[in-house]
């Protein structure tokens, strides 16, 4: 799952190709130290590089399920991973914080997997993150 995520960024353009290794490197080392599977069937590996700018992120979903040493032992379906660059705690403690907090909404979760397209979920991701944003003001 990550290595898939990670080869979306380097297509859309977010990661350079020449950091796509060293990145994916980052992000298991990350993973290996305690797994991101937060339970509820969500991952958010995220890490900190030097390789990278701005945040950046991509989304997953496995209709079956991947294996993520997740906390309640269950399949992970859904799967947010964020990058951060080196530096900026505070910015990956808010990133993560408002992630989890969208990924717990049961609604939110079951719109995800239902959605039919990949169009769909950002829509749901970007309207409800806007909605997130502007009720923590």
């Amino acid at each position: 799952a990550i290595e898939e995520l990670i080869n979306n960024l380097v297509q859309t353009g977010k990661i350079k190709p020449e950091n796509r290794d060293q990145i994916a490197a980052v992000v298991k080392k990350r993973e290996t130290s305690m797994s991101t599977g937060i339970g509820f069937g969500i991952g958010i590996p995220h890490a900190s590089t030097d390789l990278i700018y701005e945040v950046v992120g991509a989304f997953g979903r496995s209709q079956t399920g991947v294996n993520f040493d997740a906390l309640d032992n269950q399949p992970v379906r859904l799967v947010m991973l964020f990058l951060v660059p080196q530096g900026q705690f505070q910015k990956h403690l808010h990133t993560l914080a408002n992630i989890a907090k969208l990924l717990h909404k049961t609604e939110f979760r079951q719109s995800l997997e239902e959605a039919p397209d990949a169009e769909t979920m950002y829509r749901i991701i970007r309207d409800q993150s806007g909605a997130a944003a502007g009720a923590a003001r």
